[in-house]
């Protein structure tokens, strides 16, 4: 009886080390300890991993559907308020639309310029893709006509024609991805 007690805590005790450390995030090369935002004296120094990297996992998917004449990314924010997502990937976007408006980036100089590409004309939405940080959205869009294709940082007055749908992936809100899309800490 006493053997079988023995086995009861150490199974119990395998289970609070395996709910503690198998559902916390992993991260294999976490941020160095300081400021949250990059300064120019850390540009092109060892305080930046050259990699950085960590898992975790979704809470959930949202699908968000826009209708004729829906600007995007107003829409993307609107849905972001509505669902309360404070982090999360954008998984995936098809669709159409009547006009958009889209920017790349010059890479020739630093700090980087801004390309503007502002057309009035059908397209499909080939992808839709980017991450929504501490609830503010980060969107890429890829359209085509059939004859070209443009794409970059999805912009006010990006409207749908038919229709658009992406899909948002949830991720825990305890998890920073504040640098992820910091141009500066370099």
């Amino acid at each position: 009886m006493k053997h079988i007690k023995n086995l009861q805590i150490v199974f119990i005790l395998f289970l609070t080390i395996f709910a503690v450390n198998g559902f916390s995030q992993k991260i294999s090369n976490p941020l160095p300890a300081g400021k949250v935002h990059a300064t120019d004296d850390v540009i092109g120094t060892d305080s930046v991993p050259a990699v950085y990297s960590f898992t975790t996992n979704f809470k959930e998917v949202v699908i968000v559907r826009f209708k004729y004449k829906t600007d995007i990314l107003h829409g993307l924010e609107e849905a972001v308020i509505q669902n309360n997502i404070k982090n999360a990937v954008i998984l995936s976007g098809i669709g159409s639309v009547y006009k958009y408006h889209v920017h790349s980036v010059d890479n020739s100089t630093f700090p980087s310029k801004n390309v503007f590409c502002k057309e009035e004309k059908p397209a499909d939405v080939v992808s839709i893709s980017g991450y929504i940080i501490d609830g503010r959205v980060h969107a890429h869009i890829g359209v085509s006509d059939g004859k070209a294709a443009v794409g970059g940082h999805l912009e006010p007055e990006t409207e749908v024609f038919t229709f658009c749908i992406i899909t948002i992936g949830i991720l825990a809100d305890d998890i920073s991805l504040q640098r992820l899309d910091d141009k500066t800490w370099r």
